[in-house]
């Protein structure tokens, strides 16, 4: 009988009803992903007018919220493997959605903050392990832009979080914005019989029986009999963060943690304190949340465009430059007396922020090899995070000193220019697809010399 690679029927396979209805559902999970984290930038104004705390203050309980989030993003990202992927997204989709609706009945900062840490263990947690799910159901040709369109929920998210905070602030308070992020709670049952565990999981289980039933919603010629070939079987079991710096992937390691390290900077800085630093520009609360809706906005289609020219150009050349457009506008908009004029920086900022976030993910992903995807796209995202607990912070110092908004944003700028020059060091010739490409080249080439 005819063993087959269960990853190979994936890579070369065709998308199928099963990958659309699997996308609809990892979308809206990131969805209000995105929403649970952005809304407390927008509600800011709010609870320091009601619990009197400081601007440093605010800045502090983001910090502390992304703590939980640095916290989530390696418990639940490296050890995926060994609770399964299905089950980790299942429980921190809980999480986050669970306290964040409770954060919404909080009567003290305290109790605001316990909320918020127990919520970033779900906003760490889930992202690493959808990226690195859809990565192994996602045929190889439609990887980068799978993760891509599915990571821009976060961004619809953001933008939602924008629209019912300017309908909802004004008239009924800061509470009902944080009542909607329980709204996934319902959909989890759904979500239980729709996501799959990951084809790693069920090799590792060699749970032939599940395999198969998953495989042909993939390929409905498999045959219920079929005998699977469990490739790399040990070199999944003891895949680590060690693995991350072997086979000369060391420096490419740390250039991807450290430019996640500063595009954290950049998002969490924008998702905590753009409305207050428009605001302190001169607009008003409405106006002022429009230009997350805005920012958001411009990641999306920042993420749809230049994730097609990445097909065409490479990460790196696509990338790099849109890290340093987004550090000029930055420093731009800081001058900028035009609201629309401010509405197209904000929008070329969100595809150089979140947008670029995005696409790093689909980077991640591709760079690494399936066996050390998961602790690849975790332990970047964890080292990321340590950028989004220092920003909120740092941005909340520096308005202590009522400096100019060009001060601050340029602030903020200055994180852009350092993740260019990291990701500029990254290697391409140890990527992944650079050394399977190779393989292929090199079996060509013997099988010309052999027939010679």
């Amino acid at each position: 009988m005819r063993t087959v690679n269960p990853i190979e029927i994936v890579n070369q396979s065709k998308l199928k009803v099963f990958h659309y209805v699997l996308i609809l559902c990892l979308f809206f999970i990131m969805m209000f992903d995105g929403y649970d984290v952005v809304i407390y930038g927008a509600t800011i104004p709010m609870l320091k007018a009601e619990w009197g705390i400081s601007d440093l203050v605010a800045g502090a309980i983001s910090s502390y919220t992304t703590i939980g989030t640095a916290v989530g993003a390696v418990l639940f990202g490296l050890y995926s493997d060994r609770f399964g992927r299905k089950r980790i997204i299942i429980l921190t989709t809980f999480l986050f959605s669970f306290f964040t609706l409770l954060s919404g009945f909080a009567t003290s900062p305290i109790l605001f903050i316990v909320f918020r840490i127990i919520a970033g263990l779900g906003f760490g947690g889930v992202m690493p392990n959808i990226a690195a799910l859809i990565s192994e159901y996602a045929p190889s040709k439609h990887r980068a832009a799978i993760i891509s369109i599915i990571f821009c929920g976060y961004s619809v998210g953001a933008i939602l979080a924008s629209f019912s905070g300017q309908v909802l602030l004004e008239r009924f308070g800061w509470q009902p914005v944080y009542w909607i992020a329980g709204l996934p709670l319902l959909v989890l049952p759904f979500a239980i019989r729709i996501i799959p565990e990951s084809i790693n999981s069920l090799i590792k289980q060699k749970d032939t029986k599940r395999l198969v039933k998953v495989l042909q919603k993939i390929n409905p010629m498999i045959s219920k009999d079929v005998q699977f070939k469990y490739v790399h079987q040990e070199q999944q079991q003891k895949s680590s963060v060690r693995d991350l710096f072997k086979n000369k992937l060391g420096l490419s390691t740390m250039m991807f943690w450290l430019s996640c390290f500063c595009t954290f900077i950049l998002m969490y800085s924008l998702n905590t304190w753009l409305p207050t630093l428009m605001m302190n520009a001169g607009y008003n609360l409405k106006s002022s949340l429009f230009f997350v809706a805005v920012l958001q906005i411009g990641a999306i289609t920042g993420t749809m465009i230049f994730g097609n020219i990445i097909q065409l150009l490479g990460f790196k050349r696509v990338l790099i430059p849109l890290y340093l457009v987004g550090a000029i506008s930055l420093i731009l908009i800081g001058y900028s007396k035009n609201i629309y004029i401010a509405y197209g920086l904000i929008a070329i900022i969100g595809a150089a922020s979140v947008g670029l976030q995005n696409m790093s993910n689909a980077y991640v992903a591709q760079y690494y090899s399936v066996d050390i995807r998961a602790a690849a796209l975790g332990s970047t995202m964890a080292f990321g995070r340590i950028g989004s607990i220092v920003a909120p912070t740092y941005m909340g110092i520096l308005l202590t000193f009522n400096l100019q908004p060009q001060f601050n944003f340029f602030a903020i700028g200055i994180a852009a220019i350092f993740g260019a020059i990291a990701m500029s060091f990254i290697r391409e010739d140890h990527a992944d697809y650079a050394v399977e490409k190779q393989l292929v080249s090199n079996e060509i080439a013997f099988k010309k010399e052999s027939l010679s």
